[in-house]
């Protein structure tokens, strides 16, 4: 079988565990699919937290994994047991993700070119998509499809969400106007993302007090979310909704799609609210907004990563690798309050 297709495959199955920003990037592309192709069946194989935001996608087949490893493996090979698929759209780039390629019977195993199939996943592939410089991870998943013979794209998310997360939102929220501050990101080795809880409390109290809106924290159960809302609440002088760690990814995301906008670093909620069609200010100075970026909000986008990389590396964003990021702690202080507040106060004055 070759690529691209001639005809429409009958079944494709779909590997991409996680992560939660990736996941929502992966949206359009399944919609795409569904669009071009409506009589082939999709089949994702999806980390189980991941799965539960996109609950209810309709005409895919979704298999939860929770753990990557050999006995997932196995599970999955029995889940999988006498099935073939026509293609897999090998399209994470971790050993863990290539472990689990090995349950699934396919033909044509399609990954990521050289420059970006890290962790030898080339080993676990049959066929590679074509290298694309500088690409959105959104656009890099859109290569997959262009392989394939689709030239099209639906950027289109619609992500189901249902009557009592709908109503979670509401009865949370009340009335607007709403500004969601998400402040924190997930936490990795050396990932410096995260801003000041001060500086995100002198934005919350200028929203309040300028536009009347209400400041609505989220994030997840994690302590370093929670210690961070609570030091937000500390120093800001307006009352603020916290909503940290007490919401499903459902529930998030029906806040978010009542949110008028988001405040945020890189990280899954920010995607989310993309999906939400909720525009976001991004606070972007460790890593490139032109990667990883909310797709939808360049033009509101805080971009203090070329300083960054000058201040770190005496370098410019064209003279480094592809999704460089910064290790420095104190590159944060590169974003002010005031970049942010003339974005907020472009957004309600437009």
């Amino acid at each position: 079988m070759t690529l691209p297709f001639d005809q429409p495959p009958e079944s494709i199955c779909i590997l991409r565990l996680s992560a939660i920003g990736d996941i929502t990037h992966m949206v359009p592309v399944v919609r795409t699919l569904q669009k071009v192709w409506p009589q082939t069946r999709i089949t994702w194989i999806i980390g189980s937290i991941e799965a539960s935001l996109l609950k209810g996608l309709p005409n895919v087949e979704f298999i939860p994994v929770k753990k990557a490893g050999l006995a997932t493996l196995f599970e999955l090979r029995r889940i999988l047991a006498g099935r073939k698929f026509d293609i897999l759209l090998h399209m994470q780039v971790a050993m863990r993700a290539s472990i689990l390629s090995l349950a699934v019977k396919a033909p044509v195993r399609l990954g990521f070119d050289k420059q970006r199939a890290r962790d030898n996943q080339g080993w676990f592939t049959n066929r590679r998509i074509a290298y694309q410089p500088e690409q959105h991870v959104l656009d890099g998943f859109f290569g997959f499809l262009q392989t394939m013979g689709i030239q099209e794209r639906v950027l289109q998310w619609d992500i189901p969400l249902a009557e009592s997360d709908r109503r979670f939102a509401e009865d949370h929220l009340g009335e607007g106007p709403f500004v969601v501050i998400n402040p924190c990101t997930s936490v990795r080795n050396r990932n410096y993302r995260n801003w000041r809880a001060e500086r995100y409390a002198r934005v919350a109290d200028h929203a309040a007090t300028e536009y009347g809106a209400k400041v609505v924290l989220t994030g997840g159960p994690a302590d370093n979310e929670k210690q961070m809302a609570a030091e937000i609440r500390q120093h800001a002088e307006t009352e603020l909704i916290d909503l940290v760690g007490k919401t499903t990814l459902k529930q998030l995301l029906a806040v978010l799609t009542r949110a008028d906008l988001v405040i945020s670093p890189d990280t899954g909620p920010a995607h989310m609210a993309t999906a939400a069609g909720t525009p976001v200010i991004g606070l972007y100075v460790t890593s490139n907004p032109r990667r990883t970026g909310p797709y939808l909000s360049a033009d509101w986008t805080v971009d203090r990563y070329p300083e960054a990389l000058r201040q770190e590396l005496n370098k410019s964003v064209e003279e480094v690798s592809w999704g460089k990021r910064v290790r420095n702690p104190n590159a944060v202080d590169l974003i002010t309050v005031e970049d942010v507040t003339r974005r907020l106060d472009r957004f309600f004055n437009s």
